[in-house]
């Protein structure tokens, strides 16, 4: 729905519109035009000067002395999406009567266009009856309402009516307009797995879950439903459902479970190949000297997905160090469909890194990507998948 499009962005007078500037610039960066409409009271915590250098285009302010006849009609049928970000609740209260005071409620109520409304209040506003039968009147319409989310008001205060943060109003603007995965189901694994040795310690490895979590969020741009099992939920996307698990056991579980209802299967975690035999249930003490560690495999995972029959489209993912050049061997012995190969001792292409050099490995052949974002690399193997699936 982004790239492309024209997004008129309304900006209405909470702390939150600092944000829109921010979401003016990830609009421009995901290849979308932007121009914006304020309200009078944004201007107390934003200047028009501001949008005006990160989009072009000077934001319409007033409906008065503008050079054009009727300038919220003319930008109403110019955009092809109306996102308002932050949405106070007076302006949803406008919005539901349809009451057309301001330039912003103008061009709303002009506009054919879907319309994304991000609320940003306090809690007991968000929670008042009338601002939840104002929410009630404008879903029943088709207005899509991102949020709000938990968290940090103004004043100092927390709890529910915060804005949410522009990458997640990006993702529900993606699944607006459908994408090449809408109606897909995506699973998606990240993260490094911990397998226990007591209750305190582990044997695991250096994987943070960037790059799954960029392949789940990535899936979620294209309108897939995405399903993610990490170990890192701290820092996982807003995606519909997010599952936490810690061993290659529980992943094993959580995917298994799962997989046979999905399309794809994007198995980005690092799975440790192996775990303590037997671990106990008390903290060991250095005075009972170095404990003697007897390994077993932990279930294979990938596999267990590629024997399901049907099966989805399965991706791999193979961390390699010095050389990658066992990637096609390693994705004809797996049996994958597309196996992603890296090396993580090379500079910005390890864990933990925002960058990866990857080759992607599909029906025997080897392709090498240049050194990139996790955000590209993720992008660019999604639409591969998308492309497969037609």
């Amino acid at each position: 729905m982004i790239r492309g499009s024209r997004v008129v962005l309304g900006v209405t007078g909470g702390v939150a519109a600092y944000k829109a500037a921010y979401l003016a610039r990830r609009l421009i960066e995901r290849g979308a035009e932007v121009r914006v409409v304020m309200t009078p009271s944004s201007h107390r915590f934003i200047g028009a000067q501001t949008f005006s250098s990160i989009t072009g285009h000077h934001p319409l302010v007033d409906l008065w002395g503008a050079e054009l006849t009727s300038p919220h009609t003319d930008l109403a049928h110019w955009g092809d999406v109306v996102v308002v970000a932050p949405c106070t609740a007076n302006t949803l209260a406008k919005l539901a009567v349809g009451a057309s005071g301001d330039a912003l409620s103008a061009t709303v109520l002009a506009s054919t266009a879907p319309l994304l409304v991000a609320p940003a209040m306090h809690t007991e506003m968000w929670e008042h009856p009338s601002t939840r039968a104002n929410i009630e009147t404008l879903t029943r319409r088709g207005v899509v309402v991102v949020g709000p989310a938990t968290g940090g008001l103004a004043g100092g205060d927390v709890g529910t009516g915060r804005m949410v943060e522009p990458d997640g109003i990006l993702s529900a603007l993606d699944r607006i307009g459908g994408g090449p995965l809408s109606g897909r189901r995506v699973l998606v694994s990240a993260g490094g797995t911990r397998e226990p040795i007591d209750p305190v310690r582990y044997v695991g490895n250096r994987s943070t879950g960037k790059m799954g979590h960029a392949v789940a969020a990535a899936a979620d741009r294209l309108g897939a439903h995405v399903v993610l099992v990490t170990t890192s939920p701290g820092t996982a996307p807003d995606v519909q459902e997010v599952v936490a698990v810690e061993s290659a056991a529980e992943m094993a579980e959580a995917v298994w479970s799962r997989a046979g209802g999905v399309d794809v299967a994007v198995l980005a975690a690092a799975v440790a190949d192996y775990r303590p035999a037997d671990p106990v249930t008390h903290k060991l003490r250095r005075a009972d000297g170095p404990p003697d560690l007897v390994l077993e495999p932990t279930p294979d995972i990938l596999a267990g997905v590629v024997a399901m029959d049907p099966r989805p489209l399965v991706v791999g993912f193979a961390a390699e160090v010095g050389s990658t050049e066992h990637a096609a061997a390693k994705a004809r012995d797996k049996g994958v469909d597309l196996l992603v190969g890296n090396d993580v001792a090379k500079a910005g292409s390890g864990f933990g890194t925002d960058t990866n050099e990857v080759v992607l490995v599909a029906d025997g052949h080897t392709e090498t990507w240049p050194l990139m974002s996790k955000d590209d690399v993720a992008e660019r193997l999604m639409a591969v998948v998308a492309q497969r699936l037609t």
